[in-house]
This record gives structure tokens, sequence and C-alpha cells, in this order.
């Protein structure tokens, strides 16, 4: 058997003290034979039934209203709120309050709204501010509560669930002029190393069977009397894995206009790098390395980038225990791809998986996400002599990567990778042994 639903509205503290006051002047004109306590307790009798005589029936409808549109840290966020009466019966007031995500700006909305709500009307209370962190968002939850009959009456308080707004990442100005390790694919701006048809020019080779006659170099056939053909090299996509260390979060972040934790380098350098090649036409996919090891498979194109950037909107911190190594192997990577690591060299687990994926033969840049005058990730706050060993230590730990044949650069914006970019290239370009 089913419990009977709570009333939608309920007396306030003035209709009791309103009763109370009118049954206590009753009792005392009675008791004490005095008409002019009865005349005094008249008018509150006949006030409360005169504002009780007709009362609501429905109570407010609250709906919150967010951005649907792309939104970036730093942009304007459009929020409101709309609370509507569907009674016929207008309400004599409304008081309206919402809880809005720490990295919403949202003017004024940390105190509450009493606003008037005509009958079968509605009103509405706009709620502009400034989005300082990407991720998911949420404006709300909001409640109202409705007074009535001369505020004899309210309503029970009607809650509305929280309304997400997505906020991407702000993408650093970010450009790689040099050329990609390996290719695979028949798409993309960057120059393959392997021979086929395109426009950049690898050398001149005597003809043989199959070659085109439009690719004959007569000036050089002339001079050595037998034939030779210009060899080129095909233009294709590179393949651009982004490697996203998420075993620990390292310092406080402070949003757009603040400092920068691990966690924003690396999903605001992992947009940069993705935007900038996606945009040249190469493939991108993403893998975290934590464990859950979320995976986005390689494309392109804009469809793509849209992907990705919804992709980071979920990126979290997921440290895992110092014991248990997370499931990612060489054989996960493919042999042709450009695979860059953003990680903050904290775990040492992520120094071996470097390691090994460089002895694997994997292509790989790892990109130094730790912010600058950061401490330790410890509960308790080292001295700065402690500090100072810890940071010795990791620089050791950055100095044996180098020594395993690990790139390592720290991320700076524009122009971050080209040094290694260009090393990585002529390392895969040079003859390997068998």
């Amino acid at each position: 058997m089913t419990e009977p639903a709570a009333p939608s509205w309920a007396p306030t503290r003035a209709l009791g003290r309103s009763v109370l006051l009118t049954g206590l002047l009753l009792l005392l004109g009675v008791a004490l034979g005095r008409v002019d306590l009865v005349l005094l307790a008249a008018p509150f009798a006949i006030g409360a039934a005169l504002h009780l005589r007709r009362r609501p029936e429905s109570v407010p409808e609250v709906t919150i209203t967010a951005d649907e549109t792309y939104l970036v840290e730093g942009g304007a966020v459009q929020a409101g709120l709309t609370v509507a009466n569907p009674d016929a019966l207008g309400y004599d007031l409304v008081v309206v309050r919402t809880k809005t995500s720490p990295w919403l700006r949202l003017e004024h909305s940390d105190r509450p709204f009493a606003i008037t709500v005509p009958s079968d009307g509605w009103a509405a209370i706009d709620l502009p501010g400034e989005a300082l962190r990407w991720g998911r968002q949420d404006v709300g939850p909001a409640a109202a509560r409705a007074a009535a009959c001369g505020g004899l009456l309210a309503s029970r308080p009607v809650v509305t669930p929280a309304r997400g707004v997505r906020v991407y990442p702000t993408t650093e100005p970010f450009k790689a002029t040099e050329a990609m390790p390996a290719a695979a694919g028949l798409v993309g701006a960057h120059r393959s190393r392997r021979l086929g048809e395109g426009g950049e020019l690898a050398g001149v080779r005597q003809f043989a069977p199959g070659d085109r006659l439009r690719r004959i170099d007569w000036r050089v056939s002339l001079r050595t009397r037998d034939l030779h053909v210009a060899s080129t090299l095909s233009d294709r996509d590179a393949e651009v894995l982004l490697l996203l260390d998420l075993l620990g979060e390292v310092g406080r972040s402070g949003g757009v206009r603040g400092s920068a934790s691990v966690l924003d380098t690396t999903v605001r350098a992992a947009a940069a790098v993705a935007e900038h090649y996606l945009h040249r036409g190469d493939r991108v996919s993403l893998l975290e390395y934590g464990a859950t090891a979320r995976r986005l498979r390689a494309a392109s194109g804009r469809r793509q980038y849209l992907t990705v950037l919804e992709w980071l909107l979920d990126v979290r911190a997921d440290p895992v225990e110092e014991d248990y190594e997370p499931a990612l192997g060489a054989h996960h990577i493919s042999t042709s791809a450009l695979v860059v690591v953003l990680t903050p060299l904290v775990d040492p687990r992520a120094a071996d998986m470097l390691a090994q994926l460089t002895q694997a033969g994997r292509f790989v840049v790892a990109v130094d996400t730790l912010p600058e005058e950061t401490a330790p990730p410890v509960r308790n706050q080292w001295t700065p002599f402690a500090t100072r060993l810890w940071r010795i230590e990791r620089e050791n730990v950055l100095g044996r990567l180098r020594e395993h044949g690990v790139p390592v650069v720290t991320w700076a914006g524009a122009g971050s990778l080209d040094l290694v970019l260009r090393d990585v290239a002529r390392m895969a370009a040079a003859p390997r042994g068998r």
C-alpha cells in the first residue's frame, strides 16, 4: 500500500501565530467576560478566513537554461532561471536559489532571488557570467518556494536538477614544422619517408620497368647515356597518438587566468597538438595511461577534432596503487605512429613505460607537463631542502630517459616540439641494422 503524498502547500508561521493569537484573545474574552478582547480577535480571524478562501493548487515550475554552444575557457556564459506559475491564482512571492559549479562565475548566483510571478505567467532571471575552467560544469540544482494567501501558505520546495555546461579547453598556440618520422595514410600534408607518388623529390635512380615516362630525368639520362627517373616521396598522413599520463595530479588549478595544474597543462596541450595535426589532415588518437585506459581511435577531419575536445572533458586524475602496473604495451601502439606522451614524470611507472616504448622501436616524444615551482604530490608539506632533493632526483630520471633515447621537452606552446621532432625524424630516416 502506497503512502499518501505530502500536500503541496503547508501553513506558515504567520498562519500559526494568527490562529494562536485569535484563540488566546477569544479564550481570555470569554473567561474574563470582556467584549473588547473578542472584538480585538475578530480582525485576525476574518483576515485569515478571507485569505484562505482561495488557495492555489499548483506549485511553481523552475527551468534552468544554459548555453548549448561551444564554450571555451574564459568565454562568456549565458545562463538563467525561468519560474512559471501554472495556477490561476497569483503568488505573493517566489524565492529562488541556485547552486553553480565553482568554475562558473555567474552574477548574483550566490544569493537568493525574490520575484513575483503573475497567475498563469512566468518570470525570468538572467545569470550572465564567465567560464573559468574546462570540463563539464553544472548550473544548478535550483530550488524555488512560493508564498500565497497573504503569506499564510507556502509551497514545498521545488528542486530542479542541474543543467550541464560543456567548457572546452583553450588551445594554446602550437605549431610543428618538422617532418613526421613515419606515416601510413594518403591524406595529410606531412610527407612520408616512403617512396611513392608525391611532390617531394627523393633522388634520381635508373629507369625500371613500371616507371612512368613523365618521371624521366632527361638531363641526367643524356649525361650518363642511361635512362634515369626522378624518385619522389609519397604525401601521406601521419598518425599521432597522444598518451596522457593520469597517474596523479600535481599543483592546484586556478582557472584560465590562474595557476595551472598538471591536469590543466596536459589537457590544454593535448587539445593544441590535436588541433594542429588534424587541421593539416593527419590522423590523431588519444590514450589514457591509468587504471581506466580510455582510448579514442585514430581519425582525421573536423569531426575528429570535436570528438577529441569532447573526449578531453572527461579526463580525470586516475591514481592507482603503487604495486599496480597499467596495462599498456608496445603491441597496443602502431609502429608508424608518433607517440606524444604528456606526463609530469613524478611516477616511476611513467618513466619505465617511456623506456619500454622506445626500446620496442616506437617513435616517442615525452612532453614534461609539471608546472614550475611545484611541490611534490604529498599530503604533508615538505621543507625547501626536501623539495630540492626531490627535484634533483627527478632531473636524474630525465637524464636516464635521454640516455635511453627518449627525447624530453617542456611544454612551452608554439614550437615546443620542433627540435625533438627533428631528432626523431632523423632517427627514423637512419638505416637500422638487422
